[in-house]
């Protein structure tokens, strides 16, 4: 509609203007037309103009308002709008000085000296030249009157056709007293009034002088009236005039009166010059005013309709530039800007084709990405591609689960940078780096991290990935936990040796111990006190030894044991006090405090073994709190939740010495020990009775000084039903992350 409005206001300005070229056209004709056009011209103008300014306006306001917003192409209409307002105005202004110039010159040159007293000479002329002929009239009516002066009424009539025909005159009438018609002839034949003397004409002849005037007749032509009077013939003689009508030529009645109104046109312009020339400025001004606002409209409609198609190739690159390549611009017509339009319009299609294409690519890699990540997060074994530069390219989750960091999270972080947030990664790095710094792009190592809670083994192997031209583009390393795995065939291995031992100690053990006694018995009372002192401190001293490899070889046996639970409903908190009431009976010198939680309830366990695993923990306390000062033990035991599986847990704390740290990663294996008359199974018995139950041990050293040890185990057969299923998922790493 705005812009339906806008051609049509456009186009009547353009009417406006063109009417206005025409009535000009027609007033320069002359005056009076110029007088009776000059209302409409000028309303045609003042239309016009106001037209013109209301666009002119709406337009300057819109151009300013896209200038300031930046609108794309306002820049280039503006230059075009100024280029174009200053193309039109310099030569309108330059015809509108010489029109004005020409219009005063050309207006003054009309009333000249020389014209008007050619104009003055001409009526001068006509003038004289019907005065001779009024003068001969009156001459030839007083000699009329003379003749007449004699003659009686009777005979009047026939003297004054004698008398018209000899003078000429058109009309002759006689007047007697009180204007009273005595007699009168006439030539004119439309008239059914004979003439009678005016007013003027009595008061002349009443001052005794002859009367000749000129009369116009109608719309043109002339004649010529006198009046004299008539001599009395004596002094009681009726008083009595003469009037007379004389014709005027054709030719001289035209001449005279062409110079007449030459003359009274002349007068008349001369009188309105000024007026007439303001008037013609004025006009001029406004017609010229009109051309120029509809040169200035016609600058902001043409600039508009040119910068239209760029603006559309502006908006139609910003869209593209912001990911929409489906942009289609309306084609502006055959010319170049088309050509430029169609061009860019074929750009989008093959820029919205090659999207299309190169979606679907992505999608395919997606989905080859997403198919490998599932892959990857259902493998146990780690996986890390990184860049050249170690920046992180893919992680799955059992690599962030094996190295204790969320390598996932670290997706596009240099490893260098993630490996300080984290001990056991920074370890692994430093032995990869090592490698790949030396130029190593293919190797394969077993690399031991320590750990505050033990050592991790991995198995790791790295391949260098290449790129099209040949060159290391990356790198992929592959690792796997064998920590378990190790600790199981260590155990298999010690429970092996464990059972061979036995076997093969337990069995000469007994008739050492029989021999000794009878040895001891037979010889006591035959030999002399001397050498008999001698033999009781000997037998004495084998039968002791006997016993202490029995115990011995019965804990190996206890450790080579396979597992035969016997589970039943025991109240762990009143079976923790029973075992700690043991020992605080003994007297130990050993504050003990019992932190035991009451929602903890009954378990189902095997209390004997976890008898002996409190026994062995608290027992490895008490003794390395042995002869120190403020010695004190804590027991803590609470009800734990691991996402749906509820879970037992007895913590044993003391303030003395702690594990060795370099001893504490091998603390459950057999024969390590840090006491000195330890055998190193205790703690490798508890570990492997903690496991018997679905549970894990853990040992660490406290931070204010001092041993913790941990034991996590199921409150019941559901819940080991439950973690067993965790830990089987664990060993695949729980499955997924897409």
């Amino acid at each position: 509609m705005k812009r339906v409005v806008a051609i049509g206001l456009g186009v009547l300005g353009f009417g406006f203007w063109f009417g206005s070229m025409l009535l000009l056209g027609r007033a320069t004709e002359g005056a009076d037309e110029f007088g009776r056009l000059y209302g409409s011209l000028f309303l045609l103008n003042a239309i016009g103009v106001i037209t013109l300014i209301v666009l002119i306006a709406v337009n300057l306001v819109r151009l300013v308002r896209d200038y300031r917003s930046r609108m794309p192409g306002s820049r280039l209409k503006s230059r075009m709008v100024a280029t174009f307002v200053i193309l039109s105005v310099v030569p309108l202004v330059i015809v509108f000085y010489f029109s004005v110039q020409f219009l005063n010159r050309g207006i003054d040159s009309w009333f000249s000296v020389d014209v008007e007293k050619g104009l003055s000479d001409a009526l001068n002329l006509s003038r004289a030249t019907l005065e001779i002929q009024m003068r001969d009239y009156l001459s030839a009516t007083e000699e009329m009157a003379i003749r007449l002066q004699e003659w009686n009424p009777a005979e009047l009539a026939g003297e004054l056709a004698r008398l018209q025909r000899q003078s000429g005159a058109v009309e002759i009438t006689v007047i007697g007293s009180n204007s009273r018609i005595v007699a009168s002839i006439s030539d004119r034949e439309e008239l059914d009034v004979i003439a009678t003397p005016t007013e003027e004409i009595l008061l002349q002849l009443a001052q005794g002088r002859s009367y000749v005037g000129l009369d116009p007749l109608g719309t043109s032509g002339y004649q010529i009236r006198t009046a004299a009077m008539i001599p009395m013939p004596s002094p009681f003689s009726e008083q009595r005039m003469l009037l007379g009508i004389f014709p005027v030529s054709e030719r001289l009645s035209s001449l005279a009166d062409a110079v007449q109104h030459a003359y009274s046109d002349y007068g008349e312009l001369s009188y309105l010059r000024r007026l007439l020339k303001y008037s013609l400025t004025l006009t001029l001004t406004l017609v010229l005013l009109l051309s120029l606002l509809t040169a200035v409209w016609g600058a902001f409609f043409f600039s508009r309709k040119l910068v239209a198609p760029i603006q559309n190739l502006i908006a139609g690159t910003r869209a593209v530039a912001q990911g929409d390549y489906d942009t289609q611009l309306p084609l502006p017509g055959n010319d170049d800007m088309g050509f430029l339009v169609r061009s860019f319009n074929e750009m989008t299609r093959r820029l919205s084709e090659a999207r299309r294409l190169a979606s679907a690519s992505q999608a395919t890699i997606e989905n080859e990405r997403a198919y490998l990540s599932i892959i990857l997060g259902r493998l146990s074994t780690g996986v890390i591609s990184l860049e050249t530069d170690w920046r992180v390219r893919t992680a799955n989750q059992a690599a962030g689960s094996i190295l204790g960091f969320d390598l996932e999270s670290g997706i596009g972080r240099p490893l260098l940078e993630i490996a300080r947030e984290s001990s056991l990664l920074e370890q692994f790095v430093d032995v990869a780096r090592r490698h790949i710094m030396a130029g190593d792009s293919e190797w394969r190592e077993q690399i031991v991290l320590k750990a505050e809670g033990g050592r991790r083994v991995l198995v790791c192997a790295c391949s260098g990935l290449s790129s099209e031209s040949g060159e290391i583009a990356g790198y992929v390393m592959v690792f796997d936990d064998i920590t378990a795995l190790m600790q199981a065939q260590r155990d298999a291995a010690w429970g092996e040796v464990a059972r061979r031992l036995a076997h093969e100690i337990k069995n000469p053990l007994t008739p050492i111990q029989l021999s000794a006694e009878r040895m001891r018995r037979r010889l006591l009372d035959r030999i002399e006190e001397k050498d008999a002192q001698v033999v009781e401190r000997a037998t004495r001293t084998i039968v002791q030894q006997v016993e202490a490899m029995k115990e011995m070889v019965n804990a190996f046996s206890e450790y080579a044991r396979a597992p035969d639970m016997d589970l039943i409903t025991v109240d762990l908190n009143h079976l923790v006090s029973e075992v700690a009431d043991l020992y605080r009976a003994r007297e130990i010198d050993v504050t003990m405090d019992l932190d035991l939680d009451p929602e903890l309830g009954s378990v189902e366990i095997d209390p004997g073994r976890v008898r002996q695993i409190l026994h062995n923990l608290i027992g490895n306390s008490v003794e390395a709190l042995d002869h120190k000062k403020d010695a004190r033990l804590w027991i803590r035991t609470a009800l734990e939740t691991e996402g749906e599986v509820r879970l037992l847990s007895i913590v044993i704390e003391d303030n003395g010495p702690g594990f060795p740290l370099d001893a504490i990663e091998y603390i459950f294996d057999p024969y390590v020990t840090s006491k000195p008359k330890g055998t190193g199974l205790g703690l490798a018995i508890v570990k492997k009775l903690v496991e018997e139950h679905g549970g894990r041990a853990d040992a660490e050293n406290r931070e204010e000084g001092g041993a913790r040890m941990s034991i996590v185990m199921p409150v019941d057969d559901e819940a080991r039903t439950a973690l067993l299923r965790k830990e089987a998922h664990s060993t695949d790493y729980k499955g997924e992350r897409a």
